[in-house]
């Protein structure tokens, strides 16, 4: 968690008067969940200060007890933070037994104040570590409050789930997102704000991030490039070279990424999100599994990246592979 990434945004709101309207008669266990870019960091981080604080105010934690500043430098005695290990960020990793286990001398010691324990991203938890939550959620000390974070809490174990207080931190309505993105982003953006929300899933955060990146103003000139590849049936490594310059590789990687479930939608008369893009010249080039077979190695090339193969060759392959279409 970030000390400083720390607030309760408009669409919060409500769930922030109920949680500490009803403290400390709270369960030990809460879940926060919502899609990526629903800003349930913050609020996490916002509500824990708050609870371990010393002089709690109405709209948040003081910032100047002793409590709050043991969290801004990292060093509170009456908090732990788990994810998956520094080393093991790699997609599917997993948050192993042990942590939960070096839990339990925590939950147990008897100290003044309340204690707080996140779990995030709740979904790394395996069938092991997720048991032995299990027993701590059962049988918790006296003022231990465990905060779980997820993105998608039906990956969770049902046995977990049930032992939890749920709060969807994703509910906002369309008038709030837009309001905040009128306060967020530079005037000349607002143009692009539908654009935005549609490549966000609709969550205004991720709509930000979005709009800062090189990409976004990119693509109409990728899909030519792309139509003319398959159209003249040569130079793919000259289309990968000028692309490999244009973007880095994970913007690159999120792009193609975006286009391409895209054109898969068209194929299934389903909603794009690049609403302002034509695929007509392209759609018709490829049929369903060529595209699906397209998107399958895509997901293998991220997994190679991890593995530290180059991600020129990886965009080497995928031109010539765009450009044999049958």
């Amino acid at each position: 968690m970030d000390a400083q990434n720390s607030q309760v945004y408009p669409w919060q709101q409500q769930t922030w008067e109920t949680l500490t309207g009803r403290f400390p008669q709270l369960g030990h266990g809460l879940l926060f969940y919502g899609k990526k870019g629903c800003g349930k960091h913050a609020f996490a981080q916002h509500f824990l200060s708050w609870v371990l604080c010393l002089n709690k105010q109405p709209q948040g934690a003081c910032g100047e007890c002793s409590s709050c500043q043991w969290l801004k430098s990292d060093t509170h005695p009456n908090y732990v933070n788990i994810t998956t290990d520094e080393e093991n960020k790699k997609q599917n990793a997993k948050i192993k037994i042990e942590k939960i286990r070096d839990l339990l001398p925590f939950v147990q010691q008897t100290v003044d104040g309340w204690r707080v324990i996140v779990i995030e991203p709740a979904e790394a938890l395996n069938i092991a570590s997720a048991n032995a939550l299990l027993k701590t959620l059962e049988e918790p000390g006296e003022r231990v409050l465990i905060i779980l974070l997820a993105d998608h809490y039906l990956k969770l174990p049902a046995t977990i789930r049930s032992r939890l207080q749920h709060f969807a931190m994703d509910r906002i309505l369309p008038e709030q997102s837009l309001g905040y993105l009128q306060q967020h982003l530079a005037v000349e953006q607002h143009a692009k704000i539908n654009l935005l929300m549609n490549l966000s899933n609709q969550m205004p955060l991720q709509a930000i991030e979005l709009a800062a990146l090189d990409w976004i103003n990119r693509r109409a000139a990728f899909l030519q490039d792309w139509q003319k590849l398959v159209h003249q049936k040569s130079m793919p490594l000259q289309f990968a070279t000028k692309w490999n310059k244009e973007l880095n590789f994970s913007d690159f990687i999120q792009m193609f990424e975006y286009l391409l479930s895209d054109i898969i939608c068209v194929k299934l008369n389903q909603a794009v999100k690049n609403l302002d893009l034509d695929f007509s010249g392209i759609v018709d080039q490829y049929n369903l599994e060529k595209l699906f077979s397209i998107y399958a190695d895509l997901q293998q090339a991220k997994l190679k990246v991890d593995q530290n193969v180059q991600t020129n060759l990886i965009i080497d392959q995928l031109s010539i592979q765009l450009m044999n279409v049958t």
